[in-house]
């Protein structure tokens, strides 16, 4: 049990809402880093993960497979955030959050952790001074927070 409700009903909405997360930001990148800020393009947005990662001359050199590799990368690290979220919310409804106010400081905290990560991983990682950057790497995390938090909530009503 994890505040009243059992580990499987937890594993589940943390499970679904990381999928939704992940497919969402996906969304966002395929829209505004694609689309509006022309900043890479569609195809290359799975293969992105392997890049930040392992690095560009990594990426190049699987091929298509690079997509496969940021694609696993991408939902496995979207279902594990999913669950952390699920794990951590009933006991903030308890003390009367809403799920969406919980998600806006955990996007926040994504975007270190995973930008951290990516910084301590390698070498070829974006200018995170650049303030275009940020925003953008505030924003697509926020893009995966709300969702994965409005499905939890509703998996654990």
């Amino acid at each position: 049990m994890i505040a009243g409700h059992p580990a499987r009903d937890v594993l589940r909405a943390g499970l679904t809402g990381g999928l939704a997360g992940g497919a969402c930001i996906w969304v966002y990148e395929a829209i505004v880093w694609a689309g509006v800020q022309h900043l890479l393009p569609l195809a290359a947005i799975p293969a992105n993960a392997v890049g930040l990662m392992l690095g560009k001359a990594v990426q190049q050199s699987l091929g298509p497979w690079a997509s496969v590799l940021g694609t696993l990368t991408h939902f496995g690290f979207a279902l594990i955030w999913g669950v952390g979220f699920a794990t951590i919310w009933p006991w903030f409804r308890k003390r009367g959050w809403e799920a969406t106010a919980l998600a806006l400081p955990f996007a926040a905290v994504l975007w270190v952790v995973m930008h951290v990560a990516i910084a301590i991983a390698g070498h070829e990682h974006p200018n995170y001074l650049d303030p275009n950057v940020v925003i953008g790497g505030v924003m697509s995390h926020l893009f995966f927070a709300v969702p994965l938090a409005l499905v939890v909530r509703s998996g654990l009503r």
